[in-house]
């Protein structure tokens, strides 16, 4: 009887696992495949990702250059975005943190010259997973921000203090950490913790406190 038990739930767990799996190579693998045109743009609360996609000539009509007292050099983001970003830096910068965007607005050309250097140097594979597609990137809309704190280093960002203050202050000004990590097969984007998409303070909190992702946001 016992033996019967043990084969039972080893079974079981079997199966379980082979379904977890499954799902996540589903997800995976549904990742650039029945891509839809985004008709709107221009709402704050765009959905711009592996599957949906941006047209090629799509620009924001509202687009300010950051501070250069909060950017490395001449950045644009959309001006509700900028005027938070801005508001956000300079309490950051009150508070002795340093948080600079190097990165914001991209056209799709410049987007394309970019993933197409990382599948140049580093391969396609893995080019899929930190860089996106031309029509693919939150960059394009001008909500997107990349940031670097006080080691100069986006890449290492999560090695500073401003990233413990970003991580936790952040939706108080709208932006959210817009890839997570463990939720990769969601976004379809490895873990950033430079990349902040700004979505408005209502809908940045609710994200914040949910701990969900802006996809399970909108699904929800």
């Amino acid at each position: 009887m016992e033996n019967n038990l043990k084969k039972a739930s080893c079974i079981v767990l079997s199966i379980l696992i082979l379904l977890f799996f499954t799902k996540e190579n589903n997800c995976e693998n549904a990742f650039y495949k029945n891509i839809k045109l985004i008709n709107n743009p221009n709402d704050l609360l765009v959905l711009v990702n592996k599957n949906n996609q941006l047209s090629n000539n799509y620009i924001p009509n509202n687009l300010e250059s950051i501070s250069l007292k909060f950017a490395n050099k001449d950045k644009y983001l959309q001006k509700e975005a900028k005027e938070a970003f801005e508001k956000l830096s300079n309490e950051a910068n009150k508070l002795g943190y340093y948080i600079i965007a190097v990165s914001a607005y991209r056209d799709y050309n410049y987007q394309n010259e970019l993933f197409n250097y990382y599948v140049t140097e580093k391969g396609l594979e893995y080019a899929l997973t930190c860089s996106a597609k031309p029509g693919h990137s939150e960059h394009q809309t001008g909500l997107a921000v990349d940031v670097e704190g006080e080691n100069k280093d986006y890449d290492n960002f999560e090695d500073t203090k401003e990233f413990i203050w970003m991580k936790n202050n952040a939706h108080r000004f709208g932006f959210i950490l817009r890839y997570p990590k463990g939720k990769e097969h969601i976004t379809g984007f490895k873990y950033e913790p430079w990349h902040y998409r700004y979505v408005g303070i209502e809908t940045a909190t609710k994200i914040f406190k949910q701990n969900i992702t802006l996809e399970e946001y909108l699904n929800s």
